[in-house]
């Protein structure tokens, strides 16, 4: 049998107990400061809610990207957001989720569309709209399309060459 004591003053104790809550800090206090690094690298509309209830608001959304439009929305409906998606719907949320969107929490739901006309799409001069899907005063998705012989449908973002 093997046994062994210690002797400890309130000074020792005091000094292991602090080297501990030193410890726990460092430890801690990275992961805290991993967490802080991790969300802030995070897409811009999936760590916070984009407003868009207001003109102003979607106005302000819109031109963040460098896109010039028309004042008012070509078109203003409300649409059901599918409770199931098919492959059509899957590839469309694939694309919001890109931007840091995601339509599936709101499978089942009815938002409305907004619809502008996009001024300055490059080497197109019409026939290029930019939607915004806005739910309870929020942006909850969206792209930039175009019509006709050569269609497209891309993100947000300004097309580079």
């Amino acid at each position: 049998m093997f046994i062994m004591s210690f002797r400890l003053s309130g000074k020792k104790i005091f000094i292991a107990v602090g080297i501990f809550l030193l410890a726990a800090a460092v430890l801690l206090g990275g992961k805290w400061i991993g967490s802080i690094q991790q969300t802030a690298a995070q897409p811009k509309g999936k760590s916070e809610k984009i407003m868009g209830k207001t003109e102003e608001q979607r106005q302000s959304f819109i031109a963040s990207f460098g896109w010039e439009t028309e004042e008012e929305p070509s078109l203003v409906m409300e649409i059901l957001i599918p409770e199931k998606f098919d492959s059509v719907y899957e590839e469309y949320n694939n694309l919001q989720k890109t931007q840091g969107m995601d339509l599936s929490p709101f499978q089942g739901k009815r938002c409305k569309k907004y619809q502008y006309t996009i001024l300055n799409y490059p080497d197109r001069p019409d026939h290029v709209s930019c939607t915004l899907l806005v739910r309870d005063g929020r942006i909850i998705g969206g792209d930039i399309s175009g019509t006709g012989e050569e269609s497209f449908t891309h993100g947000f973002a300004f097309p580079t060459r």
